[in-house]
């Protein structure tokens, strides 16, 4: 009886390392949800038409500037909750210039830059107004939306200056490959595109504010790696929803 209840306890012992040791990556495992939720409305939005896709594109683009402010610890790392918007965002436009052209595509861009743009004077007036004694939020709003201009003018610019260069970039794959490998141009442009938004927007957004720069240029590219790896998977689904 005695080597019962051993043998008892020795797995519940087990049951709870396994337990402990899940809560101890939750928010890998929420991320890894949120990845694929993310790429399953892009799909399917690609499914509806291009005026979803082009609205969920520039939807991700909002959320990005507005979840920026949030850090968490992602793999070990320090990481804002954004980066999974923004690379979702560049899965957007590639798939709107793969399917409707650059022409489109350079319309959502602008499209895009004109919301986020909106977003940024709305979101200011939510400081401006005076709350009555009623109101509980106002000084949330106020932490939440003081940090907006330099963070939002910051990925405005970003934003700009990165998606005319997905544009150009992800159009010359196209021409060298004839159309074929979409997995693999995709994953090529979002690489690049990336890359060269974690720069401008940690120089612009953040420099000055955090301790060392370079820190988190990798970290945070590092996050979109990963987010740019489990998504790739999924773009040749695209080529399926298209044809249906």
């Amino acid at each position: 009886m005695a080597i019962s209840n051993g043998s008892f306890n020795k797995k519940w012992r087990f049951l709870l390392y396994y337990i402990f040791a899940i809560i101890s990556y939750m928010n890998e495992i929420y991320f890894i949800f949120h990845t694929l939720i993310i790429i399953f409305f892009t799909l399917g939005a690609l499914f509806i038409g291009k005026e979803a896709l082009i609205a969920i594109t520039c939807l991700q683009c909002v959320l990005a500037n507005l979840f920026v402010l949030k850090q968490i610890t992602l793999f070990g790392l320090d990481v804002t909750c954004s980066d999974v918007f923004v690379v979702g965002g560049i899965l957007g436009l590639n798939l709107l210039q793969e399917y409707y052209g650059k022409q489109i595509t350079k319309k959502a861009i602008w499209i895009s830059f004109f919301i986020m743009i909106f977003y940024l004077v709305m979101s200011q007036f939510q400081i401006f107004y005076i709350p009555n004694s009623y109101d509980n939020t106002s000084s949330m709003f106020t932490f939440m939306f003081s940090f907006m201009p330099r963070l939002t003018l910051a990925s405005i610019f970003g934003y700009f200056v990165v998606q005319q260069f997905d544009c150009w970039l992800y159009g010359f794959f196209k021409k060298i490959f004839l159309d074929e490998k979409l997995v693999f141009r995709n994953a090529c442009s979002i690489l690049c595109t990336q890359f060269l938004d974690t720069i401008l927007f940690s120089i612009m957004g953040l420099y000055g504010t955090i301790e060392s720069i370079f820190n988190v240029i990798f970290f945070s590219y590092l996050i979109k790696v990963i987010v740019i790896f489990l998504l790739t998977p999924f773009i040749g689904l695209s080529k399926k929803i298209m044809k249906e």
